[in-house]
């Protein structure tokens, strides 16, 4: 659920695509909603989130894509914002003029989700717990209302409205961004012509509410989280930088931690038998990744993402009803290595979709990072995503 980390990730730990050589330049635009009610029953005022769009809607509208993205990212899927940036969008190996996501053919958008983590970006727009209050004009914190996927999503219909938008050709995203993609073909089934799921299953099961608590649970031990009551106060960073480094190693795989850092030491001369102070390297590249992502990150957010996660089912009810409501055929794409959505659980969620009565085809891709190979080796299932877009 967590793969976007900039420049965070040093070395092997850098978790962004290479440069095309043609460079698709983007920039982030703002949707503003006066009101929205969200899933909860709640209404919020004043929400803005931004998004980013690459090529042209044609006149009838009709040949949009939207990428939905996951738990650490933003609307930035591809291009730069200016040819100096260090790199591109997260998925520009598969988006961009040429490419399988053909931007001179298709219309592709993305959208800041609600509760973002990436508060201290200045690309990233979002309204959740660290946002102001007009009621108050404070800070929301807790008081700001559980949201859901749908929520997620229904912030984006509302965008695809205004636009005019009335029917994807295709809903795509990878984790957190797949989860999206299910809850779109299943409540808009007439809105969504293929659904590309990519790292993911249809429902949050019990193995992965349970890791999402983990992830969690350094931020509220943290004491300056305080219930959440920290703005203007000390941010309880030291429990969310161990919050993401948990996350940077879940969202791994061993073979990458093995061959990447194997048993060296975080200092030449310093074995970590001599000392608590003396460390491996694996330990100090996490925590260094972690503290560094925090400093642009926040702590509700975070948590308020979690739940987000913790409560999806495709469609809401139970997942079997959900894959009833789909229409759209399904590109499954996953890694069989992916310790933070097992193939275990692609599997049953393929095999719930071919009992409705779906078309659904999957696809594996191969490499040692685990759950990130779902962005980090994306490129390898493109032949599959043209034969899909072409059907």
């Amino acid at each position: 659920m967590n793969i976007r980390w900039k420049a965070v990730l040093v070395a092997a730990v850098m978790l962004v695509a290479p440069a095309s050589a043609q460079t698709l330049l983007t920039e982030k635009k703002t949707f503003e909603l006066p009101s929205f009610t969200t899933q909860s029953g709640r209404t919020l005022k004043n929400v803005k989130v931004g998004w980013e769009s690459y090529g042209t809607l044609n006149a009838e509208k009709s040949n949009a894509i939207l990428i939905a993205h996951f738990f650490s990212a933003n609307s930035h899927a591809a291009g730069k914002y200016k040819e100096s940036d260090a790199a591109p969008g997260y998925w520009d190996a598969i988006i961009g003029p040429g490419k399988v996501i053909d931007t001179n053919r298709y219309f592709v958008m993305s959208v800041d989700s609600l509760v973002n983590l990436n508060t201290g970006d200045p690309n990233t727009i979002t309204t959740g717990p660290a946002s102001i209050n007009p009621e108050t004009g404070k800070p929301y914190g807790m008081d700001f209302p559980i949201v859901t996927i749908r929520d997620f999503v229904e912030v984006q219909r509302q965008l695809a409205d205004q636009l005019g938008i009335q029917k994807f050709q295709l809903v795509a995203g990878a984790s957190m961004g797949a989860l999206q993609t299910f809850e779109w073909a299943a409540s808009y089934p007439d809105r969504v012509a293929r659904a590309m799921p990519v790292i993911a299953f249809g429902e949050a099961d019990a193995n992965l509410i349970a890791w999402l608590d983990i992830w969690a649970s350094p931020i509220r031990l943290d004491p300056n989280w305080n219930k959440g009551d920290y703005y203007g106060k000390t941010p309880p960073n030291d429990g969310l930088a161990q919050a993401l480094k948990i996350v940077t190693l879940h969202a791994n795989h061993g073979d990458w931690a093995n061959k990447t850092f194997g048993r060296k030491w975080a200092k030449e001369g310093e074995n970590p038998a001599s000392g608590f102070d003396k460390r491996f390297l694996i330990e100090t590249t996490l925590d260094g990744a972690g503290a560094a992502r925090a400093k642009v990150s926040d702590a509700n957010h975070f948590l308020y993402l979690v739940k987000a996660n913790q409560l999806f089912v495709a469609g809401g009810g139970t997942l079997d009803e959900g894959v009833k409501k789909i229409k759209a055929p399904v590109l499954l794409i996953h890694s069989p290595k992916d310790l933070v959505f097992p193939p275990s659980g692609v599997d049953d969620t393929a095999k719930r979709l071919k009992d409705a009565g779906l078309s659904v085809q999957q696809v594996q891709l191969q490499g040692d990072r685990g759950h990130l190979d779902g962005v980090l080796n994306i490129k390898q299932a493109e032949g599959a995503i043209r034969d899909f877009l072409a059907r």
